[in-house]
């Protein structure tokens, strides 16, 4: 049986062009931390001109004969009579089928892409800052136009927008999420209901100011306790806290800090901690090869959003880490006990920001982006009006009403650098991050014990061994059934929200 060893050209050409990918990353990350004001037209330059050699590179000459080598191009199998290992097996099917989706783009259009995402996340946060979508509406129109010439080259089966979905959680569709997104919804508005007539929720009163250096030393504590290794990673400021990997040696996470509540900059370290652990926790050794990558974004959401509810949200993780946050602001924090703390940071409301939202209204947020972008891709609707469609959604969903493009449609930076597709993975990664965490409480002995002890290295080793080191070996849909012994199962998430808010609200 042939293994890994018999494809050492594959893989060294594979790193070659993960290296010219990671360097744009990391201009992508330099263009919101440190990029000086005027340097975004030369940016914008620079990134089309790496992902366009990258680009060639997945769909040369070379390339080809390489796979050719182990596989008939045809159809991803392997050649007659040859037999590979699972590791070498799974890393020539998803070469494949990135080749196989790399060359149906020509190199003009991922250049042109390119260049237009950079330009307009620079626009986004201008026409952000000044609250005026206007300002942003033609460069998002130009965008939704390059996703769907995107769709149309990528030969999609049944809605165009399954071409994009494909790209964040490849086996996605419509005909899938549509009917899931439904039944939840289903499900979490009664349950919201429930929760508004109970008015037993709480909210600490919080005296701020909060010193900014000390929110950014109490996250960094938290992040090493998580396992996060700082020498090969760090954490900066950014507008939208978000997390970027150039090697698994190379991580770097960007939080945001407000003088007025610490729970920005807590959850948003919690969270992204919970993409570089995964990050980190990819094989080096496989760098540049599907082996060393994320299965999709909702496994990679699944991680991050483990970390910061299911954890970050419990009374274990705050029974250690309260007295801490209280020697941290003593001040601030006068008056408020454990209890209280725990209540305010689980209250249910629904409120404008997806970034704030709670765990049960958080999803609505997606559904309705979700409706938005099939409308975009599908159905051709006019940009111009999409504030008012998103104002509309907004009380359709969560019955309350932005009163600025702002807190509205201006407020999350995924469509400004062309993420169309990519929202419906956070709802997912809420599904996979609850059943994965019941997973780990049957097989890790004692885990809400040692939670509230403070020791987090248990469950972070365990993520590591089910789910970090497989990368792409596996799909989704089969990592999460091989790991939790069912497919995806929502009924373990509505379980969650009942029993969690059911104590908090006494329902």
């Amino acid at each position: 049986m042939r293994s890994l060893d018999q494809l050492s050209s594959l893989i060294h050409y594979l790193r070659e062009t993960e290296n010219l990918q990671s360097a744009a990353a990391l201009l992508s990350w330099d263009q919101e931390t440190y990029m000086p004001p005027d340097g975004g037209a030369a940016r914008a330059e620079q990134l089309a001109t790496l992902q366009g050699m990258a680009h060639e590179r997945m769909i040369s000459e070379q390339l080809q004969t390489l796979l050719s080598q182990s596989i008939d191009l045809a159809t991803g199998d392997p050649l007659p009579g040859e037999q590979w290992d699972p590791a070498a097996r799974g890393l020539l099917r998803e070469i494949w089928r990135d080749y196989q989706k790399a060359k149906k783009l020509p190199t003009d259009f991922v250049m042109r892409f390119e260049k237009e995402a950079s330009l307009s996340q620079q626009v986004w946060v201008q026409a952000r800052a000044k609250s005026d979508f206007s300002i942003f509406g033609p460069h998002l129109q130009t965008l939704v136009g390059l996703k769907r010439e995107e769709a149309t080259y990528l030969q999609y089966k049944g809605s165009p927008y399954n071409a994009l979905l494909d790209d964040y959680e490849p086996g996605a569709s419509v005909e899938g999420i549509t009917p899931l997104f439904s039944s939840l919804r289903a499900q979490l508005v009664p349950l919201l209901e429930r929760i508004r007539r109970s008015r037993r929720g709480a909210k600490a009163r919080l005296r701020g100011p909060f010193d900014e250096e000390r929110q950014l030393d109490f996250g960094r504590m938290i992040l090493d306790r998580m396992g996060f290794n700082f020498r090969e990673g760090r954490l900066d400021l950014s507008a939208h806290p978000f997390t970027t990997q150039f090697h698994p040696s190379d991580v770097r996470l960007t939080t945001r800090v407000s003088r007025k509540d610490p729970g920005d900059a807590i959850f948003s370290c919690l969270h992204e901690g919970g993409h570089g652990l995964y990050d980190q926790g990819l094989p080096k050794e496989y760098y540049g090869t599907p082996l060393g990558e994320p299965v999709s974004l909702g496994i990679h959401e699944s991680q991050s959003r483990l970390w910061e509810n299911c954890v970050g949200r419990s009374r274990d993780f705050w029974s250690y880490f309260f007295p801490k946050l209280k020697k941290q602001f003593p001040g601030p924090l006068r008056g408020v006990d454990l209890d209280l703390f725990y209540r305010s940071i689980n209250r249910v409301r629904p409120s404008l920001i997806r970034v704030d939202a709670d765990e049960l209204t958080y999803n609505l947020h997606i559904m309705l982006r979700y409706d938005l972008e099939r409308g975009m891709i599908d159905e051709g609707v006019d940009i111009g009006r999409l504030p008012a469609l998103w104002n509309d959604g907004m009380e359709r969903y969560l019955g309350i009403r932005p009163r600025s493009d702002r807190d509205g449609v201006l407020q999350d930076v995924h469509w400004s650098i062309g993420a169309i597709g990519y929202f419906p993975t956070y709802t997912l990664g809420n599904l996979y991050a609850v059943q994965l965490f019941r997973q780990a409480h049957c097989e890790i002995p004692g885990l809400s014990r040692k939670i509230e002890r403070g020791s987090l290295s248990g469950l972070k080793k365990w993520l590591n061994e089910k789910i970090h080191r497989w990368g792409r070996l596996y799909s989704a849909a089969e990592l999460i059934e091989q790991v939790t012994h069912e497919p995806l199962n929502p009924g373990h998430f509505m379980r969650y929200l009942e029993e969690k808010f059911g104590e908090v609200y006494r329902l």
